[in-house]
């Protein structure tokens, strides 16, 4: 893969950014405007393991879309390629949740994309929790 250029560092952002709209609206439908077919989906942090495909992230997604649990607004911040190679890219970012009582928490999102026909997708994403110290 040649040096990545600026469009496809925008690129690169836009996908990542576009899928706490998506999320938000619960557009599962749309979902694999941010991810590949065969996405892997690391959630384990979180108690749901690892997710293989958009088939069972729309699932676990339409289950859960009206649980008190779900985050009223996902936002990323920090996004940066951290490595690339011929056939993908990795990107390190921050992700905040808003619940509906206003309490947030925070993540850190690894993802690798690749470049599809159809555009960067997110092939492969760990979601890690970033959790306070524990209170005695």
């Amino acid at each position: 893969m040649p040096d990545i250029t600026v469009a496809d560092r925008v690129a690169i952002h836009e996908t990542i950014a576009l899928h706490g709209h998506l999320a938000d609206d619960r557009a599962w439908d749309r979902l694999d405007e941010v991810f590949a077919d065969d996405v892997v989906f690391d959630l384990t942090d979180y108690g749901y393991g690892t997710l293989h495909g958009l088939r069972a992230m729309r699932d676990l997604a339409r289950g859960s879309r009206d649980a008190a649990n779900q985050p009223m607004g996902h936002h990323v911040t920090n996004i940066v390629i951290v490595g690339q190679d011929r056939e993908n890219v990795r990107v390190r970012s921050k992700a905040l949740a808003v619940a509906a009582d206003g309490t947030s928490a925070s993540a850190v999102y690894e993802d690798v994309l690749l470049r599809e026909p159809r555009g960067w997708r997110i092939g492969y994403r760990k979601v890690v929790a970033r959790r306070g110290p524990a209170v005695g």
